[in-house]
């Protein structure tokens, strides 16, 4: 792991590093609001940690992971059995920072779907159902999430990032589900624009922050 949480002891650094501790920012019982599962009813692990640095991110809070506690993953599980979720989504921060495959393993043990979203800068981990790979300019993704991933998600801020969207999707599989969203600051703005260009270009979809629109978390 190379971001590094500060003055761990020994055990808990272990513990980390096999992926049974992670820093636990959030969790919460929704509806996932992007993408292809939009609409979908899931439980939402929110993990604390990120060096990729968006600076139009609406989660900057989950940057720093040692404001964020330590939790066991046993832990984690029994809340998303109590919900009686059938999906989980694992995302932050920078969910690939950390070792996810003991979190996984056990979720999948009570077929519980495990979907990510990810910026793809880490290494991947965990057994997941649903990659969604959502690629940030400062931090480029390693290839191997590229060939990987189910759905790409290029959050639009500007114009040029039509044109690094198209460069996003030429390194992804040909069955990927390919999605433009706008930055929610600028969605007003940039909405008309995506639109236009979908009808362009009509290999691209519209995602949009529907739980913004729904007042859910």
């Amino acid at each position: 792991m190379n971001y590094k949480l500060h003055s761990l002891n020994p055990h808990d650094e272990a513990a980390l590093n096999e992926g049974k501790l992670l820093p636990l920012m959030e969790e919460f019982y929704t509806i996932q609001g992007e993408g292809f599962n939009t609409g979908k009813a899931a439980y939402f692990i929110r993990i604390g940690g990120c060096d990729v640095g968006c600076h139009w991110c609406d989660v900057k809070e989950s940057w720093d992971a040692n404001i964020h506690p330590l939790t066991p993953i046993e832990k984690i599980i029994t809340n998303v059995v109590e919900w009686k979720a059938q999906s989980v989504v694992v995302t932050g921060g920078e969910p690939l920072i950390y070792n996810l495959e003991a979190l996984t393993s056990e979720l999948k043990k009570k077929n519980i779907e495990t979907f990510i979203e990810t910026s793809g800068a880490y290494k991947l981990s965990g057994n997941w159902d649903w990659i969604c790979l959502s690629p940030k300019k400062t931090m480029a993704p390693l290839p191997e999430v590229y060939s990987k991933a189910h759905e790409l998600k290029v959050i639009v801020f500007n114009q040029h990032d039509f044109k690094w969207a198209e460069e996003q999707a030429a390194k992804v599989g040909k069955d990927c589900y390919l999605y433009l969203q706008p930055e929610w600051s600028k969605h007003a703005e940039l909405l008309p624009k995506i639109i236009e260009y979908v009808k362009s270009n009509p290999k691209w979809m519209i995602s949009l922050q529907t739980h913004k629109y729904m007042n859910i978390p």
